[in-house]
């Protein structure tokens, strides 16, 4: 232990940590965690190993987006993606109220709010589906302000007597300021850990700011870095026609995931090969006028979540447009672990252009309004969706029988951002089609009974069959916009709802231009050298990726047998594995197959790779 001039506590242990907040609390613990990656996981577990075992010891828990490695299926999804998550994501600890909650065994005086779930990972789960609190971004703070928050705990980088709040500043420094104004009592908590970037800016705060720093090599650990996915020729088609609605000089706002690395793709392509970038979008059909590069006075990036693909437009010269010395105001951050290499390894000057703020700063324009609205001209807040309906509400977080998929976020408040901000538009993003149980459905819909966004906040929709734009729209024309940008198998069953409940008129029919929305145009209109599945780079090794395919068809195909039959048979009268096919294999474990369940396995991964140009 060890104390500073500041009479900040340094301590070496996290059981230490636990019973210093206990004593402070007197056993009543409201503890706050930072969305995603800035929780402090070994002061956490310590206090709830001490919460489990002491029941007089009540611990509440609010946080949102607990990070954990994805749950995995079959025997077959295992093999494949074990060895992956293992170099990306292993090291990383495990959170005790995570485990708990999914083996239905929290104890009684342990509550677990979270107002954002990792995608899907808390549907059927009754511990998470009835504690969940709804709330967006910005409103998040004050619900655990009034909960009575006395503990925030979260990682840190260090420098000296310096910390930074790296990847989570945004929360912290707005729950940070209402203590400064006497609205909240709590002792902030800091662990260290040195793989944390030191991000400078809002983000650095003196020791003086903490109660207590837990700094040990026992309690450093390798950050969380979920591999980027592959983007597929729909997302790449999606990206094209949203980087054709960014304007230069302009701001831009995009969240996690393949869609945003197809946007940042098509933007670089934009920048660099005009031409090329222009003929895809004569291929796709995308009408005129497109925004067109070069990007010479730049873009600035008032954005929720600092995203990997980020850093390629800045190295490409495309967000270099500063507001308040910063090309980039950001929330929080979670990527990779090459993206949290590059932070840590960015030149300083320019790292130090990099600002991570309060969640309010960036994703409200209340509180210096004036100079918000005049920074972020020409904005375009992106965000994706589960669905739409046809009449424009957007379904982003939950299902129609209450169950919560993710949480809202922040997209509520870019789309009134949008509506609120001069010049300014809201881009929804979904593919046109999804595969659910073997089959494929809609994104567009009649109608939902759950939805996140409501249709009077309706702006633009982008599907990789073109932009609908609603703003302003009467219900008929959205409805037609949005026909035209569905898939064209179901866009005649669309056409009958909306014509039902008299919202078409009886002879409107779908024009010629728009009935040929199929994948296969999508495919011939994205060509792999110029759309590659990892335009930024990937954790997957090259075999990896030739198996990627692979699995994802299998996991589609998992509830019709009749398919992967033929699979198996194909693959047990193809002869030999040629070298690429025994190099997957070996990958898979299957190079020496045991028993009928492995040969069956080692068929049908052979079947499915010599069907996979098909």
């Amino acid at each position: 232990m060890r104390t500073g001039g500041t009479g900040l506590l340094e301590l070496r242990s996290a059981e230490e940590v636990a019973d210093r907040i206990i004593a402070r609390t007197d056993g009543h613990i409201v503890l706050g965690l930072p969305l995603g990656l800035g929780k402090a996981p070994h002061i956490v577990n310590a206090l709830f190993a001490r919460a489990s075992a002491d029941r007089a010891i009540r611990l509440r828990i609010f946080t949102a987006l607990t990070l954990e490695q994805p749950s995995l299926g079959t025997d077959l999804e295992r093999r494949f993606l074990e060895p992956v998550f293992e170099r990306t994501m292993g090291g990383y600890p495990r959170f005790a109220y995570a485990q708990a909650q999914r083996a239905g065994e929290m104890p009684a005086n342990i509550e677990v709010n979270e107002f954002f779930f990792q995608a899907g990972s808390r549907l059927g789960n009754g511990d998470a589906q009835r504690h969940y609190i709804a709330a967006n971004y910005t409103h998040a703070m004050r619900y655990l302000i009034d909960q009575g928050v006395n503990v925030v705990a979260q990682i840190v980088a260090r420098r000296g007597n310096s910390y930074s709040l790296s990847c989570n500043s945004d929360m912290t420094l707005d729950l940070l300021a209402e203590r400064d104004r006497g609205r909240a009592d709590f002792a902030l908590i800091g662990q260290v850990n040195d793989e944390l970037p030191f991000m400078r800016g809002p983000a650095e705060i003196p020791s003086d700011r903490f109660a207590i720093i837990l700094d040990s090599a026992q309690t450093r650990f390798p950050l969380f870095g979920p591999p980027r996915q592959p983007v597929s020729p729909a997302q790449h088609a999606i990206g094209a026609h949203v980087a054709a609605l960014i304007a230069d000089g302009g701001s831009l706002q995009i969240g996690i995931g393949a869609i945003g690395d197809a946007i940042a793709h098509s933007l670089v392509l934009r920048q660099e090969r005009p031409d090329s970038y222009r003929a895809t979008l004569d291929r796709l059909g995308a009408p005129k006028p497109w925004e067109m590069g070069p990007f010479e006075e730049g873009l600035y990036a008032p954005t929720e979540m600092l995203v990997d693909c980020f850093l390629d437009l800045i190295r490409a010269g495309i967000v270099k447009r500063e507001v308040d010395g910063a090309i980039v105001h950001g929330g929080f951050f979670v990527g990779p672990r090459s993206f949290y290499a590059a932070l840590r390894d960015m030149d300083e000057d320019l790292r130090d252009r990099i600002h991570m703020r309060e969640i309010s700063y960036i994703n409200a324009l209340f509180g210096n309004e004036a100079a918000k609205r005049k920074a972020r001209q020409k904005a375009r807040f992106v965000n994706s969706a589960m669905m739409i309906t046809l009449l424009g509400a957007t379904i982003s977080d939950g299902l129609e029988d209450g169950q919560v998929v993710s949480g809202v976020g922040g997209q509520y408040n870019f789309v009134a951002q949008a509506l609120e901000l001069d010049g300014a538009r809201s881009i929804i993003t979904l593919p046109a089609t999804r595969r659910h149980k073997g089959e494929t459905q809609s994104n567009i819909v009649w109608s939902y009974g759950h939805e996140t966004i409501p249709r009077h906040l309706r702006d633009m929709v982008v599907t990789e069959y073109g932009v609908a734009d609603l703003r302003g729209q009467s219900d008929e024309q959205v409805i037609q916009r949005l026909i035209a940008i569905a898939d064209s198998r179901f866009q005649g069953e669309l056409v009958e709802k909306a014509r039902s409940a008299g919202k078409i008129a009886p002879d409107w029919d779908i024009p010629e231009a728009y009935r040929d929305n199929l994948p296969e145009r999508i495919s011939a209109a994205m060509p792999k050298e110029t759309f590659p599945s990892f335009p930024f780079g990937t954790d997957f090794t090259q075999i990896e990726q030739r198996l990627l395919p692979v699995m994802q068809y299998l996991a589609d195909h998992a509830t019709r047998p009749a398919q992967l039959a033929a699979l198996i048979a194909r693959g047990l009268r193809g002869g030999q594995p040629d070298e690429a096919e025994s190099a997957a294999l070996e990958r898979m474990g299957l190079d020496a197959p045991h028993g009928v369940r492995e040969h069956s396995y080692r068929a049908l991964i052979l079947g499915a790779l010599r069907s996979a140009g098909q």
